[in-house]
């Protein structure tokens, strides 16, 4: 029998990082390492738990002003430290003179994507070691996706949507994840479809979601506007077998999905 203890929610963050590509919106995507025991090989939002360090309280010092709830600051702690540990991406700017990390400053912190993959140090160590401020006004809540009760590992994931800050073009980190790339939503969709790429579920349909939006300016717009529901995906049958559903309101239509399409329905913080 498994216990409350062996089946609590896990908080997790994701990020969409876009931006505004010759052909209209990309999104930045990672392929997960296929040693990997859960979803090895699919293509994924950079994204991961949220480090007890990321609760440390002295961080709120160290963040640009917005209106994040206190219970949220660890979720978009973990996001910009995923973001940048895993794709390179760094939410920050200089502490003396606000100006966002460039590419060339971004280089000289390289090292510490490191420390934070062997766990060897903190995002309160990284803004006081190098004089930055995180720019937690630049994640605009996108989605919140809870794994269902039935599943061994839950996750609680925050999803957010932020521009790439300009010469911040993506590097995957080649541990978690083996590849990257910019990517149109509509792209990897098809990719999906064609079953040429591997995209779960909540990756799929939050691609879905995003697609939506044309451009950069359109899809935060959107994203500020929305109302946030959580999905908890609930399985469903009738004469045709079992499927998922989720809350129709939850800005992604009516979803009825056969559970043979898809594996551990809701289960990545991705």
């Amino acid at each position: 029998m498994r216990t409350n203890n062996e089946n609590k929610l896990i908080p997790a963050s994701t990020v969409l990082m876009i931006r505004d590509g010759i052909a209209g919106l990309e999104v930045f995507m990672v392929v997960r390492n296929h040693q990997i025991d859960f979803a090895s090989g699919a293509l994924v939002f950079p994204g991961g738990k949220v480090d007890k360090d990321d609760y440390d309280e002295r961080l709120s010092q160290n963040t640009s002003l917005d209106n994040t709830n206190d219970n949220f600051l660890p979720f978009k702690i973990a996001a910009i430290r995923e973001s940048f540990e895993e794709a390179n991406v760094l939410f920050a700017k200089e502490k003396n003179n606000e100006k966002n990390i460039n590419s060339k400053r971004l280089l000289e912190l390289n090292n510490w994507r490191e420390k934070f993959n062997n766990r060897a140090g903190s995002m309160y160590d990284f803004s006081i070691a190098e004089g930055i401020t995180f720019s937690t006004e630049s994640l605009i809540p996108f989605a919140h996706w809870i794994t269902p009760e039935m599943m061994p590992k839950r996750f609680d994931t925050r999803f957010y949507i932020a521009q790439a800050p300009e010469g911040h073009e993506g590097e995957h980190d080649g541990n978690e994840s083996v590849d990257s790339l910019w990517i149109a939503p509509k792209d990897a969709l098809e990719d999906c479809y064609n079953k040429k790429r591997t995209i779960i579920f909540p990756t799929r349909l939050n691609l879905e979601k995003l697609n939506q939006s044309r451009t950069v300016e359109e899809a935060i717009a959107n994203a500020k506007e929305s109302n946030i529901i959580t999905v908890i995906p609930v399985i469903e049958k009738d004469e045709n077998g079992s499927f998922l559903t989720i809350p129709k309101d939850a800005g992604y239509g009516d979803i009825k999905e056969p559970i043979n399409e898809f594996s551990t329905p809701g289960a990545s913080a991705k």
